[in-house]
């Protein structure tokens, strides 16, 4: 059942959130700015002085992964160089020596991005490293020639939640291989806007004047189809659909406009789409939601017209079958503050909508039963 008074109850929230994952949402913007004034400074300058690369490969995997989708969206089609993401074990048969390779661990110890990374120093690609300080993975990178290590420290929160954490270092050393040219200050008006944003949508604040508390309850009574606008949306919307999965165990498919409208759109004509039924007054239901699509699109400001245009009829086709469907709009500004205009809601919709079904934010048990059974 989901218990929407719940959501204005700051002791019950607190009760419920036993890891604390909203102090963790809440901290977005201090995430940042510590990244920004901790980063070592003479290691970015060694960074600085080798050859542009001819791919950028950001090995990472779940929370820790996500930063390299921040960093592609934010550098968006300026890029010289092809920037890939790896989630596996192995790298790609075509990674060399011309190529540089960034293995990101928030906890130093994941076991693929250990893996990859020791691949690309046999390689003999050039290595940058961002995880916890001590680690595995910084003594790893410890044993590779030529490698740098940017130590952080997620102080006990878990990787999703200290994303601005490790995507911060890696936007960093974006602009240390030149490949980005990020201002600085960008980085302070995006973390002011984060502490901005979760102010307004921060527990205090009631469900009648918070978006992202009625986004939650949308969401925990939904089965939610999460589509983006253009690669900020798309990497908006990723993030929604496993910050969802995480947060609030609740399945939701994720893609991006103009893609989506050449098959996930056919959806709304299934069984799962339209009103739910007038529930029969003589079946015990137990508290079960009758569970129906409901589309949320995540814009970005910066849109192709065609995309544009296709919001309106997907919207229409949409409203004609009955489908609910909530549009999210990014803020004006560089891409860093778009893209966070867009996660830090939807971070703290996540998190309220979990524990609105009366679930811990914070509780992966079935993760810890697979890397259980890996060890076992």
């Amino acid at each position: 059942m989901i218990d929407d008074l719940l959501l204005d109850d700051i002791d019950g929230m607190s009760a419920r959130d036993v890891s604390n994952m909203l102090p963790a949402i809440a901290s977005s913007g201090a995430q940042m700015r510590e990244a920004l004034a901790t980063i070592n400074r003479s290691d970015l300058t060694e960074v600085a002085k080798g050859d542009q690369p001819r791919n950028v490969i950001v090995a990472g995997l779940g929370g820790s992964g996500v930063g390299g989708q921040v960093l592609r969206a934010v550098l968006g089609q300026s890029t010289p160089v092809p920037i890939h993401l790896e989630q596996t074990h192995s790298l790609p048969g075509w990674v060399g020596p011309m190529d540089v390779v960034i293995g990101v661990s928030c906890s130093g110890a994941t076991e693929e991005t250990l893996s990859m990374t020791a691949e690309a120093g046999r390689r003999g690609a050039r290595v940058i490293t961002i995880g916890a300080g001590g680690s595995d993975l910084e003594k790893l990178s410890g044993s590779i020639g030529g490698s740098v290590h940017f130590a952080i420290d997620a102080k006990g929160r878990s990787p999703r939640a200290s994303l601005w954490t490790h995507a911060t270092p890696l936007l960093m050393v974006a602009n240390a291989l030149g490949i980005a040219h990020i201002d600085e200050k960008e980085f302070d008006i995006s973390a002011d806007l984060m502490d901005e944003l979760s102010v307004a949508n921060g527990p205090s604040i009631p469900l009648g004047e918070n978006s992202a508390k009625t986004l939650a309850l949308a969401c925990a009574e939904s089965l939610p189809m999460v589509w983006g606008t253009g690669m900020i949306g798309a990497t908006a919307a990723s993030r929604f659909m496993a910050q969802l999965a995480e947060n609030a165990k609740l399945p939701a498919a994720h893609g991006e406009l103009p893609e989506v409208g050449h098959n996930q759109i056919v959806a709304f004509d299934g069984v799962l789409a339209g009103a739910a039924p007038e529930p029969d007054i003589f079946r015990d239901r137990d508290g079960l939601i009758d569970r129906r699509t409901h589309l949320f699109i995540l814009r970005d400001t910066n849109e192709h017209p065609a995309v544009e245009k296709r919001i309106g009829i997907v919207s229409k086709i949409a409203s004609d079958r009955n489908v609910p469907v909530t549009l999210i709009q990014a803020r004006n500004g560089h891409p860093i503050s778009r893209l966070a205009s867009l996660i830090v809601p939807t971070d703290w919709a996540s998190a309220y909508a979990g524990i609105a079904l009366g679930i811990d934010p914070s509780q992966i048990s079935t993760i810890n039963q697979l890397k259980a059974g890996l060890l076992s």
